[in-house]
C-alpha cells in the first residue's frame, strides 16, 4: 500500500503544469498554442524570456527530485527508486490537469536521475552539453543524455535501475517523435540562431 500510494503522489506532484502556470501567470502567454506548443522549460523560455525558462527548468526537475529523494529514505531499491522517478515523468508527460496531455518529460526524468545516481546524471549531463555545442538543438542533445544512462548506469553496477530507464528512453523518444522527424529533414529549431 505504501508503495502504491507513494507512486500516486509521484505522479501527481509530476503532473503539476508548472511551464503553463508560469507563461499564463507572468506573460499572458499559452504555451501550448504558440513555439513549439510544448509546456516544457525551452518553449516557456523562447516565449517568455530566460529567467521563466529557467524557473520553470528548475521546478520541473524538482518534480522528478523531490519524490526519489524522499522515497530513497524508506526504500533502497533501485527498482522502486525508478518506478517512482517514471511516475514522476508520466504525471509530467500525462497530467491529469491537461486531460492527459503534459510534456516531452526531459526536466523531470534529470531531477528524478540527479537522486538516483547523480555522478551518472553529471556524466549524462555533459553528454547533452557537448551535443548542444556541437549539433545546436536541445531535441538531439535531450536524447542522447536519455539514450546514454542506461549505459552508465550499467558500469556503475546498478543494475536494478536499468529497466525503468530504457523505459523512460523509450518514453522520452516517443514523445520526440515530431523532433526527431525534423531533425531527419532539417527543420528543427536551432537552440541559438547563427548570426
Amino acid at each position: 500500500m505504501v508503495t502504491i500510494f507513494w507512486l500516486a503522489i509521484s505522479y501527481l506532484l509530476g503532473a503539476m503544469p508548472f511551464g503553463l502556470l508560469i507563461s499564463k501567470t507572468c506573460c499572458g502567454i499559452d504555451p501550448r498554442e504558440q513555439g513549439s506548443g510544448n509546456i516544457g522549460a525551452t518553449n516557456v523560455g523562447r516565449l517568455c524570456g530566460t529567467k521563466f525558462g529557467a524557473l520553470t527548468l528548475s521546478l520541473d526537475m524538482l518534480k522528478g527530485f523531490v519524490p526519489v529523494l524522499l522515497a530513497s529514505s524508506f526504500s533502497d531499491s533501485y527498482f522502486f527508486l525508478t518506478l517512482v522517478a517514471l511516475a514522476a515523468v508520466c504525471g509530467h508527460m500525462f497530467s491529469v490537469f491537461l486531460h492527459g496531455k503534459g510534456g516531452k518529460g526531459v526536466a523531470t526524468w534529470v531531477g528524478a536521475f540527479v537522486a538516483i545516481s547523480t555522478s551518472g546524471t553529471i556524466i549524462c549531463g555533459l553528454a547533452f552539453l557537448a551535443a548542444l555545442y556541437f549539433y545546436n538543438f536541445v531535441s538531439l542533445a535531450s536524447l542522447v543524455m536519455v539514450a546514454l544512462m542506461p549505459v552508465v548506469l550499467l558500469f556503475q553496477g546498478l543494475f536494478g535501475a536499468i529497466p525503468v530507464a530504457l523505459v523512460l528512453m523509450g518514453l522520452i523518444f516517443w514523445k520526440h517523435s515530431e523532433n526527431i522527424q525534423r531533425l531527419m529533414a532539417g527543420e528543427e529549431h536551432p537552440w541559438k540562431k547563427k548570426e
